[in-house]
């Protein structure tokens, strides 16, 4: 169950064993032809979005912090993670 979140037609997915070897939390971001990876700091490690989903990601990773490193540490562990409520 790697989708963790929906909302305003951005996906976000939490995949932590890719090829891309990013050694931080991080999550993938879809959103129609984009597609990202972003820390959840914020950080863009990868791909690319519009300013205003990136804005809008970024917003929803602030308010939920603490439940993405949860969700995070879960996954690395092999443990199962809910999805998180997303930016209303």
């Amino acid at each position: 169950m790697p989708e963790i979140c929906r909302f305003q037609g951005i996906i976000i997915k939490l995949i932590y064993m890719d090829d891309e070897k990013h050694h931080k939390p991080h999550v993938h971001v879809y959103y129609g032809e984009y597609s990202a990876s972003v820390g959840i700091d914020g950080e863009i490690l990868a791909g690319s979005l519009p300013l205003k989903q990136l804005k809008l990601v970024n917003a929803w990773m602030i308010l939920r912090e603490e439940e993405l490193y949860h969700a995070w540490n879960n996954a690395v562990r092999g443990m199962s993670f809910e999805k998180i409520e997303p930016l209303r």
